[in-house]
């Protein structure tokens, strides 16, 4: 079976083919960084306009590199939620468009179930069951997985996301938009022990998350050395280091946890925090430690893309699952209530 592959949740436009015995043929991604840097952050209709703009040449694209044609397609998976409602219904309706005209079903995917199963595109995937961290710019959760579509929420963020709380801190201490990758950048050159940060809801048990208040730690401290006379660029790689290992040491200490409390010894680590590299050395010695291991995606498959829609849909068209031509998109979409194949 080979899929098309469509992703526009948010700010990037992500197109892919994905053969059920092939794996991926091809995929191709176009950024709106730049579009929306200049405001400090995406800007829902821009981004909508792009995703018009850049799908069908990016789905010409693809097929070249795959060396197929439309005919050659059984069927495209397309991001239904959630995410922004005007962004998805640009991949929503050209989905369904194309599905009518050429005679072949369109279904309609969970983003964060793409990102969760993103890992199974690499060469070495995780088998099930295991205990899944998404952490993104909009989702922090924690996911046992006994299969696709059979989830079991652990625990999730109270407030804002990691990858929310990232692109926060960064604004509030200067750095350009995105946020997590600037901070990630300073946080190399930051000296150790300057600052220290809070780990939120460590000190309890439970696997809920809270990163609201560590963004305000960081503007406290921001703000005291400002007063003090030193705003200067040392600095704020010193606090991008102290934030950044507060929010890795949370996240490493609540996936002990929820790999402790389900017995499981497979941890799977998604989304676009996902490619922070202290994170995953993090619970690489974490997984290590409990003669476990952890998986995830190679980098350009970490933030939005076709790809991980592309096999998410083909699993679950694979199995039967069918959908009408209607379009229908979910700005918000609980993971728990997808059926399970």
């Amino acid at each position: 079976m080979l899929v098309l592959g469509l992703e526009t949740s948010c700010d990037e436009t992500g197109v892919a083919l994905y053969d059920s015995e092939r794996g991926l043929l091809a995929d191709a991604l176009f950024s709106q960084i730049d579009l929306h840097r200049v405001y400090g952050g995406v800007v829902p209709e821009l981004a909508s306009r792009d995703h018009v703009k850049r799908m069908l040449p990016l789905i010409r694209q693809v097929l070249a590199e795959a060396d197929c044609v439309a005919t050659d397609i059984d069927a495209i998976a397309y991001t239904a939620g959630p995410g922004l409602v005007g962004a998805l219904l640009v991949g929503a309706s050209c989905a369904q468009a194309l599905a009518f005209a050429w005679g072949i079903p369109a279904l309609g995917v969970h983003h964060m179930e793409g990102h969760l199963l993103a890992p199974m595109l690499e060469e070495q995937p995780p088998e099930f069951p295991f205990v899944a961290l998404l952490v993104s710019g909009g989702h922090t959760q924690l996911v046992r997985v006994d299969g696709i579509g059979r989830y079991e929420l652990l625990g999730e963020s109270l407030d804002d996301a990691a990858g929310e709380a990232f692109d926060k801190t960064a604004k509030l201490i200067g750095l350009p938009y995105p946020g997590g990758p600037e901070i990630a950048r300073l946080a190399a050159q930051g000296v150790p022990g300057r600052f220290v940060f809070p780990r939120p809801m460590t000190d309890r048990p439970g696997l809920q998350f809270s990163f609201s208040g560590l963004k305000t730690f960081a503007l406290n401290t921001w703000q005291q050395c400002r007063d003090a006379g030193d705003d200067s660029e040392q600095t704020r790689c010193d606090i991008s280091l102290a934030f950044q290992q507060a929010v890795v040491e949370t996240l490493t200490i609540k996936c002990r946890r929820a790999l402790q409390q389900t017995g499981l010894k497979r941890l799977v680590i998604a989304g676009g925090v996902s490619a922070n590299k202290a994170l995953r050395a993090s619970l690489e010695d974490m997984t290590a430690g409990l003669k476990g291991n952890v998986f995830y995606a190679r980098p350009k498959f970490c933030t939005d893309n076709g790809a991980m829609i592309a096999y998410a849909g083909c699993q679950r068209l694979a199995a039967g699952q069918q959908e009408s031509l209607a379009i229908s998109v979910q700005a918000r979409w609980p993971m728990e209530t997808l059926q399970a194949i």
